[in-house]
């Protein structure tokens, strides 16, 4: 691992790592997962990563959207924000994998597949928890994401556009008619986790972006993911409601937990605090062992 927490696995590290410590210890795989973008990922991610560092948690972070990376981007952003305040901010092991370049397709995944694992394995002995940001795409890493995870947060733009991702409903009725492309694919990877673990994967679908008023379309869209949780098998979580202030917090690389610290010229109202509790809601929903809601002081 670089000094400053960044590494790489692709074709300059492909060195073998021990996947434990021989200590009993273990360490939770979440995976931030959605093919279609613009839901938040990184944002989920990155909150969650530095929700969970400053509930003491010993986060590592894996980037597998080997095009945009938006979440490295932000973990960069907040690594020069540090650097020219001199604000000593919570930081996590990051490790970006790249694709596999090679041409022929079965090769190609299992490069990824070892690169994929040579991550977890190097984060695996010094984490209690490691965020994976998996691609907004249908591609070969991504399905590594989801069926290595211990848990799936899948965010969710509040439309039926989004919506339309997991699954088809009855615009009258609501009930669901058949599950979807991106559904299918949990079902299999969960499948896979079942045959080769002990515990399955607990997937977590977060409405995301919500609009502060109580319109027609949210309540409908809030009742079909109802429907649709009980035909599929996820968790609904309440959700992060729509504010400026996520986009304006990336160039920084901050987060609603650093608004106060040392260098931040950003006014902390009555708005970030609700925003505090939507995360702190999503936090608990990982029931993440020793970690009650009274420690929550996020």
């Amino acid at each position: 691992m670089a000094a400053d927490g960044f590494g790489t696995i692709g074709p300059a590290h492909q060195d073998e790592h021990d996947a434990g410590n021989g200590s009993g210890h273990t360490c939770r795989i979440i995976t931030i997962g959605n093919e279609k973008g613009g839901a938040g990922k990184s944002t989920v991610a990155m909150h969650l990563c530095i929700a969970l560092l400053r509930l003491g948690k010993r986060v590592g972070t894996i980037d597998l959207d080997v095009r945009q990376r938006s979440f490295t981007r932000y973990l960069e952003n907040r690594q020069r924000w540090t650097e020219s305040t001199g604000s000593r901010l919570p930081m996590p092991e990051m490790i970006r994998v790249d694709a596999s370049d090679l041409r022929s397709l079965d090769e190609a995944e299992t490069q990824e597949t070892e690169r994929f694992e040579a991550a977890l394995n190097r984060l695996k002995p010094e984490c209690d928890v490691i965020i994976v940001d998996a691609p907004g795409s249908d591609t070969f890493l991504s399905r590594l994401a989801h069926s290595n995870a211990d848990t799936l947060i899948t965010p969710l733009n509040d439309s039926f556009v989004d919506f339309d991702l997991l699954g088809d409903v009855n615009p009258q009725t609501l009930q669901v008619l058949r599950p979807s492309f991106y559904s299918e694919m949990v079902w299999n990877c969960r499948k896979m986790r079942a045959q080769q673990r002990k515990h399955p994967i607990d997937w977590i679908v977060m409405r995301n972006r919500i609009s502060p008023l109580e319109a027609r379309n949210k309540q409908k869209v809030g009742e079909a993911l109802e429907n649709l949780s009980k035909r599929i098998g996820f968790r609904l979580a309440p959700g992060l409601s729509e504010r400026v202030i996520y986009r304006e917090l990336f160039p920084a690389g901050l987060t609603l937990l650093d608004l106060t610290e040392k260098g931040s010229n950003f006014a902390f109202t009555m708005s970030h605090v609700a925003a505090r509790q939507e995360l702190r809601e999503l936090v608990l929903m990982l029931n993440l062992p020793e970690l009650v809601e009274a420690e929550l002081t996020i």
